[in-house]
């Protein structure tokens, strides 16, 4: 799958987008206040423009303020993502993904538990 919303997001504009996604909207000035070490206003300013150009924001009027919104839901924009890593570094295969994931050591054994549940649920609602 092609488009705008396939774009890769450099660090900074990623970081603008976990901002938009968190807040569900936002002001440059809003955004800029929840930055890691922020840049300038205008750099701010700049982006979001950049980030609109690329399909993922899209911005309304609030007097003299725009507010930016993201294009899609933190659900779709979190699968589209997902399909274009997996796509990208791991041929399409989740089985790959699923086996990076577990080779980190980094998850707790809650989170592994949890991840067995969601393999079991996967399991019977195919078997339906």
């Amino acid at each position: 799958m092609t488009g705008p919303l396939h774009t890769q997001l450099s660090r900074r504009e990623t970081q603008i987008m976990d901002v938009v996604f968190q807040l569900g909207e936002a002001t440059a000035a809003e955004i800029l206040d929840h930055l890691p070490d922020p840049p300038s206003y205008s750099t701010v300013r700049a982006l979001l423009t950049i980030l609109e150009d690329k399909g993922h924001l899209i911005h309304r009027r609030n007097g003299a303020r725009y507010v930016y919104a993201p294009t899609l839901a933190s659900d779709k924009a979190k699968k589209s993502a997902l399909d274009h890593l997996l796509k990208t570094f791991f041929s399409g295969s989740p089985q790959q993904v699923v086996a990076a994931l577990l080779s980190t050591n980094n998850l707790t054994p809650e989170e592994l538990e949890e991840l067995a549940r969601l393999i079991d649920q996967a399991r019977s609602e195919d078997e339906q």
